[in-house]
């Protein structure tokens, strides 16, 4: 398998123009309007079709063809119990080359839905993914061609895996998924590459703030109602530090359910793909704004309303406990005697731009004339917010000049070249480092498919509160070891999420047997 070629290899020159090639499936006037998302709950054995094709969708006053999963944005929201499985009958009418991958389900190899297990599916072909769904807690499909384009237009929805234990969470009087997400609208248009993938350098930051596929997203609550988010990060690139203004939040969740112990948040900070799983007592009526806090600015996201009528059920005295969650410990039991091991296996994160002449040894121009060497341009806290000093640069870059790379260090194999073998059932411990003097350090979201894992330190410094995760945002100049618990026998993907990175070749595979 040989690098970013292999991923992105016919999709390019097909079909990729954007709005131009989506429009060609079906005349302007045909395309519907984009649908209200729904909520389908199946049940162990059912079969469900699933269709991904152009709609029209407004932003900002404007109307736009976009990309949907049976017609809405998100698409529908797949409700389901633990331990259940189910069939999804996947059809592509996109008039691109797609494919659907289960992001965090603990699915059999074979219904992946990546390039490790699956030919890139054509326009018009179908395909019937089966899949099981072990683990309690919210998960998310997306394509896995082409995300930067297809993803960014409106291909992403929920997974909402119902636990078997009936006091797996606290009461509340609602449940809501949300998606994060940006897009990048300019000149009345929804900025994306008609030739192929840009904005390697960085990833593309949206100048628009969408949450459920809306810029004006507004959630009605009543007094006293205590309301459990699921809030996934479905953007290219963009981080968020999701908080709601005035509003006491409690994070009890993350990728793989539940913590093993809850804990107050101001903030909670995800990375593209990661979720947060977080619960809010609205006490008082008045208007609570969602935000992206970063430390440049804050950004409104969306608004909950909470009118003066009280709600019938109140779960206040639930809400200041924080519990234990003995479901999560239990698991994770087995696996601590290897916290303090040294780790298995070792990578590195880097980049190489512009044919290897300037790597980490070297640094990049600044479009205003100044070279930023290794170790200097470090981000503040190790996150690149936006791309706001280095707009130019990222606009110019893209697959020929940019080179993102995973690293094994102990063979200096490289991305898809990396070939580990585990045994089934026997945990590896890796460390992921994120080297400061590449020719651009920021943060990397890495994701294995298939499994789950535990971040256990953070430079050296032991992790207190586990929970079950498939991506990990690692920091700029971070050293970060997961466990990874190899459960799942087959060959997979594990790759950067920023989804120009992993266009531009940051992604790698391994098996397990």
């Amino acid at each position: 398998m040989n690098n970013k070629r292999l991923y992105i290899g016919g999709a390019i020159v097909v079909v990729l123009a954007a709005i131009v090639t989506i429009a060609s499936v079906k005349p302007g006037p045909e395309i519907p309007p984009v649908a209200q998302s729904k909520i389908v709950e199946l049940k162990n054995g059912d079969t469900y079709d699933l269709v991904a094709s152009p709609v029209k969708k407004e932003i900002g006053g404007k109307t736009y063809t976009m990309l949907a999963y049976n017609g809405s944005i998100p698409g529908p929201l797949i409700k389901i119990a633990q331990g259940a499985e189910v069939t999804i009958n996947f059809t592509n009418d996109t008039g691109m080359k797609t494919l659907l991958h289960s992001h965090g389900v603990r699915m059999d190899n074979a219904f992946d839905g990546s390039q490790t297990t699956q030919e890139e599916m054509g326009p018009g072909e179908a395909f019937s993914y089966k899949l099981k769904f072990p683990d309690a807690g919210v998960y998310w499909y997306h394509p896995h061609v082409r995300e930067d384009l297809q993803q960014e237009l409106g291909l992403y929805g929920n997974y909402f895996v119902v636990p078997e234990s009936g006091d797996y969470w606290s009461p509340v009087n609602r449940e809501i998924t949300l998606f994060l997400d940006d897009i990048l609208i300019e000149n009345g248009q929804i900025n994306l590459s008609t030739k192929g993938v840009d904005r390697t350098l960085m990833g593309r930051f949206g100048n628009v703030m969408l949450v459920n596929g809306e810029d004006d997203y507004k959630l009605d609550t009543k007094k006293g109602e205590a309301i459990r988010l699921y809030v996934t990060n479905a953007a290219n690139t963009r981080p968020f530090n999701f908080r709601v203004e005035g509003a006491r939040m409690k994070l009890v969740g993350a990728d793989g359910g539940a913590y093993e112990k809850e804990s107050w948040a101001d903030s909670v900070v995800l990375g593209p793909s990661e979720r947060a799983i977080i619960e809010i007592l609205f006490e008082s009526p008045g208007t609570y704004v969602m935000q992206n806090q970063t430390p440049e600015k804050i950004s409104k996201l969306g608004k909950i309303v909470v009118s003066d009528e009280q709600i019938s059920q109140s779960y206040a005295t639930d809400f200041e406990i924080l519990r234990l969650h003995k479901e999560t410990i239990t698991s994770i039991d087995p696996l601590r005697s290897i916290f303090s091991k040294p780790p298995d296996k070792r990578i590195n994160l880097t980049v190489d731009m512009m044919g290897g002449m300037m790597s980490n040894a070297g640094g990049h121009m600044m479009p205003g004339g100044q070279m930023m060497s290794g170790g200097e341009s470090i981000p503040a806290g190790g996150i690149e917010w936006d791309d706001a000093d280095m707009q130019m640069m990222n606009q110019m870059s893209n697959v020929d000049m940019v080179d993102w790379n995973i690293v094994d260090q102990d063979t200096g194999k490289k991305n898809m070249d990396i070939d580990w073998t585990f045994k089934l059932g026997e945990p590896v411990k890796i460390r992921i480092f994120n080297d400061p003097k590449s020719a651009h350090p920021m943060q990397h979201p890495i994701h294995f498919h298939g499994q789950r894992f535990l971040v256990v330190t953070r430079d050296g410094v032991p992790q207190t509160n586990l929970v079950w995760k498939d991506t990990v945002l690692v920091k700029a100049g971070e050293t970060v070891d997961i466990v990874l618990d190899t459960s799942n026998p087959g060959v997979w993907m594990a790759h950067c999420h920023i989804a120009e990175h992993l266009e531009a070749g940051m992604m790698m595979k391994f098996e397990v047997k």
